[in-house]
């Protein structure tokens, strides 16, 4: 079941029009899976991307960092992006929650209700069992502005 209904059509296009820097949990540096194909999508799209991902150094050219905490606290992290398994998305959303974030996204097959209430009482918008290139796209949202969208040789 996908949870769109959480937040209007109008909230979605405003939350990822004033995104510019969005946290990628679980990103693999595998270009065949899903996290690295939607990194690419935003990267294309002009959004700054943060890997987090205890198991790399770097990943798409960018410093990969083990979790959230590790993220230099002067970096803004507008919104995280999970690519992790339902039941490892509760610490995440606590990181997130610490540093105050402004959205959490569980991508598709991703959700967690008990964690979803957590960054909710914080007032922070959760999306679930949702692609956010595939949002992005379906509402023709288009690269961010007044910055150029990365160009990613075929290797990245």
């Amino acid at each position: 079941m996908s949870l769109r209904a959480m937040a209007t059509d109008d909230e979605t296009r405003e939350l990822l029009r004033g995104t510019r820097t969005i946290a990628v949990v679980g990103l693999s540096d595998k270009p065949d899976r899903d996290s690295n194909g939607v990194a690419r999508y935003l990267l294309s799209q002009g959004y700054d991307i943060v890997p987090v991902n205890p198991n790399l150094t770097e990943v798409l050219g960018r410093r990969a960092f083990p979790s959230l905490r590790d993220v230099p606290a002067e970096r803004r992290i507008d919104i995280v992006d999970i690519f992790r398994r339902s039941d490892e998305v509760a610490p995440v959303v606590d990181e997130a929650v610490a540093r105050g974030v402004g959205a959490i996204w569980m991508q598709l097959g991703v959700q967690n209700e008990a964690a979803a209430d957590v960054a909710r009482a914080h007032g922070i918008p959760v999306y679930q069992n949702l692609c956010i290139m595939q949002e992005h796209r379906r509402l023709r949202i288009g690269p961010v502005p007044d910055r150029p969208p990365a160009v990613l040789s075929q290797d990245s």
